[in-house]
């Protein structure tokens, strides 16, 4: 009495081995667990005759349940014809396949053969293009132990047969990877016609329709920087890289690529430049994680977008961007990659200094201060700057003393209807109220920005109040209007 436990491959029947397809058509009887495997639509057109167990999955709620019930059969089909079956399972009969464990432990005298076949692990590895000895944990989405999960480690987990399985997969993964950790979802891998491969947030895996038995999925890992602080391992989580983005661009800007792309220079893309980087600072200041992660994706593109001008006029290329950037970091950190030692954050800004003024031709203290920076922020630098050659006030009276000169010249120049030397005396007014933020520690920048956007708030809820009260601006005077502004103070 013998079964012979024979894995059908993790594809169609053109990748079976020779063996295998032999076994199939030797006219024993064959038993499949599932016939929701491409082999079978192959074995069905070659008149080979089968018997499948999926009728079992339908009355039982416990796949332990199935299981048993399946490996019932075998003994008892084996028992009674005192013969030898065939038992064919999808991929290898000894990898996530538990029908065959508990075949093998409950068979006594029945002889079980191993016939092995590719598993549908060799199809996902070739799919995601992973390597599984640089480190990989593999387990069953059915039934495996939390304890298992390590963040070092990346994890792929099989049997994501349907929705509520990926359901109960992502809530479990979710009390231990952030919500919008980024996994791989698989389908069909090695199925040239089927094969279906996305990255999605964690949070969104419950959410994809098309998941089947055919399903696994890829969780990346987090490397472990710090205590409480971990990172998304840059070469497991990227379905594109840098150079795939570099390719784009020098598609866009090719041949038989996109006509505005191509028309542009480093100095058309100047004001696009200038935009993303301010609604990164705006995706910052929102909290918003996702905006953010989008909007550096729009600022990446702008460098690239430059280095692949550059590459076509013969100045420089992408990867001169990289080495630059990497010897300045390692230049500037001696601390770090030298050990230097250092005892504060202040002792690394002035090292910092130091190496940046060797490194450039003396000059003057102001001239790589960008032209242009909005004008507060170049202002303060400027002082900065200034004030480590020893230029600057003693104390804080120097500059606030300077802020009321200014004010009473600027008073002046008003009154005597001098308007050429208005705009002047603002300016000189605007650089002693920087010289006073510098002092006191305080970005003018972001100040005035706040201030910015408390206005836009008060004057929201006035907006907000004439259209309630279904009034218009004209019928409202300044005392009205003044009285509503002093309304938002208070519940600003």
């Amino acid at each position: 009495m013998k079964i012979t436990v024979l894995g059908l491959g993790s594809g169609s029947i053109d990748a079976l081995p020779v063996k295998n397809l032999r076994i199939l058509e030797s006219g024993a009887p064959i038993f499949l667990r599932t016939g929701k495997h491409p082999v079978v639509e192959d074995l069905q057109v070659m008149g080979i005759e089968y018997k499948s167990f999926d009728s079992i999955y339908e009355k039982h709620d416990a796949f332990e349940d199935v299981y048993t019930e399946i490996v019932d059969i075998l003994i008892s089909e084996v028992e009674r014809n005192k013969d030898k079956i065939i038992y064919g399972v999808p991929g290898h009969p000894m990898v996530a396949e538990e029908t065959v464990a508990l075949l093998i432990k409950n068979a006594g005298d029945i002889k079980v053969d191993i016939v092995s076949a590719p598993s549908g692990l060799e199809a996902v590895y070739g799919a995601l293009k992973i390597d599984p000895c640089h480190g990989l944990i593999i387990l069953d989405a059915l039934s495996f132990d939390e304890s298992k999960l390590n963040h070092e480690v990346p994890i792929l987990f099989t049997q994501v047969y349907n929705k509520m399985v990926a359901s109960e997969l992502k809530l479990t993964l979710m009390e231990h990877y952030p919500d919008e950790h980024y996994i791989k979802v698989v389908k069909a891998a090695g199925i040239p016609s089927q094969e279906v491969i996305i990255s999605t947030p964690l949070y969104e895996l419950d959410r994809i329709d098309w998941i089947d038995h055919l399903t696994s999925i890829y969780v990346p890992s987090m490397v472990k920087q710090r205590p409480g602080r971990r990172r998304y391992d840059e070469t497991a989580d990227c379905k594109y890289c840098l150079g795939d983005l570099v390719k784009v661009m020098d598609r866009l800007r090719g041949p038989d690529g996109c006509p505005w792309d191509k028309e542009q220079t480093h100095s058309s893309l100047k004001k696009y430049l200038i935009e993303e980087a301010y609604e990164v600072l705006d995706a910052i200041d929102d909290k918003n994680v996702n905006k953010l992660c989008e909007e550096l994706g729009d600022l990446l593109l702008q460098i690239v977008f430059h280095a692949q001008i550059a590459s076509e006029q013969g100045s420089f290329h992408i990867n001169d961007i990289i080495v630059g950037i990497t010897e300045k970091l390692i230049r500037r950190h001696p601390h770090v990659f030298e050990g230097l030692q250092v005892d504060s954050a202040g002792e690394v800004v002035i090292n910092w200094e130091n190496i940046k003024e060797k490194e450039k031709e003396k000059g003057s203290v102001l001239e790589d201060i960008p032209r242009n920076l909005p004008a507060l922020m170049r202002a303060e630098k400027i002082q900065k700057k200034a004030a480590r050659v020893g230029f600057d006030w003693p104390s804080i009276e120097g500059p606030w003393l300077k802020v009321k000169e200014e004010l009473g010249e600027l008073e002046e120049v008003i009154k005597l209807d001098e308007g050429a030397r208005v705009k002047e005396e603002l300016g000189d007014l605007f650089f002693a109220i920087v010289n006073v933020g510098r002092f006191l520690e305080l970005d003018c920048e972001e100040a005035l920005q706040s201030t910015n956007a408390k206005f836009i708030r008060r004057f929201s809820y006035i907006e907000r109040q004439v259209k309630e009260k279904k009034l218009t601006w004209n019928e409202l005077n300044l005392e009205y209007m003044d009285k509503l502004w002093e309304e938002a103070k208070k519940i600003d």
